[in-house]
């Protein structure tokens, strides 16, 4: 009899829930971490007697209004057009990773929109995906990325001679699984090109080698004619923004070194903005980097690719862009793009430097024949 009243009961459950009369269990609410939880000490520092000297993020620190939108100079048009897809199919075709997309770019659009013989594409050699973890970038992360396709460097530059290239850029994602970092990759690259198509100019925007700066002679001797590397922030931040294994003050031994190893480069490099930096530090960091004899100098607007990423302390008026830019020139760099929405290679930069490497070469001023056209490969 009890078991009949257990199995009676038991349908009697089922039927009910059946007929809707006991409601479906709730499901558990999702969990999720806010940014609060990166303002304030950990668990651990509590436990060790840290909390009390607790340092907030200078980034968060440092955040104007908590709730600024994206104002109306950094909003772009959404890509499209012919030439956007075709360039988007060529790469496709001669499977390049492109910065453009990886790094989600804002002058995609503006870069691959135009003429395809103006148009300029960034591709990354040696992968998609880095070793490091920076706060800022987009580009995907793992300790140990596929090896290097030996046959990139030959790919890369028959792909590039045939464009009809008058200028390109070179830049790779940080390889530290590698023992020379990928210098001899992209030095191998840069040499194929000049075989193939001397009359190309080239830039290379390379890593730091974690700090190997035997590695940076041997890219610097390659045969390139420009060598740029990114300090990305001003040396107070870059703790908060960049890999931990990268460091300002090893950003400006890759620039002195290749500036030293061929007097003859033009050495260049790249400073975020709307971080919280200070006007001193930015200063700092330019007679810092004119220390060293470095000649081009960019300034951007830094744009949170991802919720996963840092977000955006400021967002920098086109005006103080502006007069960054005369800062730099008065302090004697050979260049300066500066702008909410210039990247490190951005075509402008490109352009001028185009210039006077000519200029040097035919030493003379003759503006009007210059190529126009660049596209960047970033390797």
């Amino acid at each position: 009899m009890l078991s009949q009243k257990l199995i009676k009961s038991e349908v009697s459950k089922d039927n009910a829930s059946v007929d809707g009369v006991n409601p479906a269990p709730k499901r558990r609410r999702r969990t999720v971490f806010s940014d609060a939880l990166n303002k304030g000490p950990s668990f651990d520092d509590f436990v060790s007697g840290k909390a009390a000297d607790f340092n907030i993020d200078p980034i968060e620190a440092a955040r104007v209004d908590p709730k600024a939108r994206i104002p109306s100079w950094l909003r772009v048009p959404i890509p499209k057009g012919e030439s956007f897809h075709n360039l988007k199919k060529d790469v496709r075709e001669l499977k390049l990773a492109t910065v453009c997309e990886e790094a989600k770019c804002p002058n995609i659009g503006e870069c691959w929109g135009g003429k395809k013989s103006e148009a300029t594409a960034t591709i990354m050699l040696l992968g998609d995906t880095c070793t490091r973890g920076c706060r800022f970038c987009s580009v995907k992360t793992n300790r140990k990325p596929a090896a290097p396709d030996p046959m990139e460097p030959e790919n890369t530059a028959e792909a590039i001679s045939r464009w009809g290239l008058g200028y390109v850029v070179l830049t790779t994602v940080d390889r530290d699984d590698l023992i020379d970092g990928g210098s001899n990759h992209l030095a191998e690259t840069v040499r194929r090109i000049k075989q193939k198509a001397p009359q190309i100019l080239v830039e290379v925007l390379s890593g730091d080698f974690r700090g190997d700066l035997e590695m940076v002679k041997i890219l610097a001797s390659s045969g390139l004619d420009v060598y740029a590397h990114n300090v990305e922030t001003v040396e107070a931040l870059t703790p908060h923004v960049r890999d931990r294994r990268a460091t300002f003050r090893q950003s400006l031994a890759v620039l002195n070194t290749a500036k030293e190893t061929n007097p003859d480069l033009i050495t260049k490099t790249s400073i975020m903005l709307g971080l919280g930096e200070t006007d001193e530090q930015i200063m700092d960091a330019l007679k810092e980097l004119r220390a060293i004899n470095c000649d081009v100098v960019t300034f951007g607007q830094y744009m949170r690719p991802t919720r996963r990423h840092m977000k955006v302390a400021e967002y920098v008026k086109p005006e103080k862009f502006d007069y960054w830019k005369q800062v730099a020139l008065d302090m004697g760099f050979l260049y300066c793009a500066s702008g909410p929405l210039v990247r490190s290679s951005y075509k402008a930069g490109e352009a001028f430097i185009e210039n006077v490497l000519r200029k040097r070469g035919n030493n003379q001023v003759n503006t009007d024949s210059i190529q126009s056209h660049t596209v960047t490969t970033n390797i």
